[in-house]
């Protein structure tokens, strides 16, 4: 084997996950370590070295070059600076730590930092659901709800670096209470904790046999007349949303990851029958019909679009 590689380094709260990406967005090696969040910032750069170091030894010994390290975390990312500007509490001491310079130190090769959503979504826009789109909107649904926006190939940052925050504009005003401090967030309600928080409000006495989500899709898709409820009403929710991002940014598409991908069109029609009813007509006709698709890279997401910036020309 031989050619370049960049290496891709997804930081969650639980893992870190990494890997050597070649130029067609393919990971050829991956390695994982703990994250150990609760050691604190320094630590945790500590680990990112480690994991680059190992990689970097590993693919190069298989007559590989690394060209550089691209790195998604979660929180508020201060791209021109290679920082983090501000961190979850999953990730205690992460904020304020200069990430890029720091590395760069440390393996004498490039580094980018950019936020995890929008690293996400950069893999898509290069080889996945997104690819051949200049223009759309990816949406993660998780725990949380993290989003970007592809704007002309590349993920658009806002003034500050800290555009995207999706899941925090106001669908329901004087709604429910979100721990970003305001309330009526669309992460309120279309997130899976958020639907999980449905189903525990309305399930009564029913509420032991809706341990999870995908207990909550399987009883639908059998005929369980609460579940499939619970699953419509989720998908209006979903479609509240994406409906604000089609009259806004005017996309390509939108492009959506995270656990519901595997729900696959028994959830994506229902989102685009509610989508399709609240969208002004001029946004939906017949030579350019909304296109709303699963992501594809599934659990290499974070990682090859952690890697895409470093070649740069495959996007642009």
């Amino acid at each position: 084997m031989s050619g370049k590689i960049a290496i891709g380094i997804d930081i969650g709260g639980t893992n870190i996950k990494a890997g050597a990406v070649n130029d067609k967005g393919e990971v050829v090696v991956r390695a994982t370590l703990p994250t150990e969040a609760q050691r604190g910032g320094e630590a945790l750069l500590a680990r990112i070295v480690a994991i680059s170091n190992e990689l970097i030894s590993s693919t190069e010994a298989k007559g590989f070059k690394c060209i550089g390290v691209g790195i998604g975390s979660a929180g508020q990312i201060d791209v021109k600076n290679g920082a983090v500007a501000g961190a979850t509490s999953n990730l205690p001491g992460w904020a304020g730590i200069q990430v890029v310079s720091r590395l760069q130190e440390q393996i004498n090769l490039p580094v980018v930092l950019d936020n995890d959503a929008n690293a996400l979504a950069y893999g898509e826009a290069w080889v996945g659901a997104g690819k051949g789109w200049r223009d759309f909107v990816c949406i993660t649904l998780g725990t949380g709800i993290g989003g970007c926006f592809i704007h002309e190939g590349q993920p658009y940052h806002g003034h500050s670096g800290f555009a995207g925050e999706f899941g925090h504009h106001v669908i329901k005003y004087g709604g429910r209470s979100c721990n970003c401090g305001r309330s009526g967030c669309w992460e309120q309600y279309a997130s899976v904790t958020a639907l999980m928080k449905m189903v525990n409000e309305q399930a009564g006495d029913r509420l032991e046999e809706f341990p999870s989500a995908e207990v909550v899709f399987a009883k639908a898709r059998n005929g369980d007349e609460f579940a499939l409820r619970m699953v419509e009403n989720y998908a209006e929710y979903i479609a509240a949303g994406l409906s604000n991002f089609i009259h806004i940014f005017n996309p390509n598409g939108i492009v959506i990851g995270g656990a519901v991908t595997a729900q696959g069109d028994f959830l994506f029609d229902r989102i685009l029958h509610f989508v399709e009813r609240s969208v002004m007509r001029v946004y939906n006709d017949e030579k350019n019909p909304i296109q709303i698709l699963p992501a594809l890279l599934g659990e290499d997401a974070g990682i090859v679009g952690s890697a895409a910036p470093l070649y740069s020309s495959v996007i642009r």
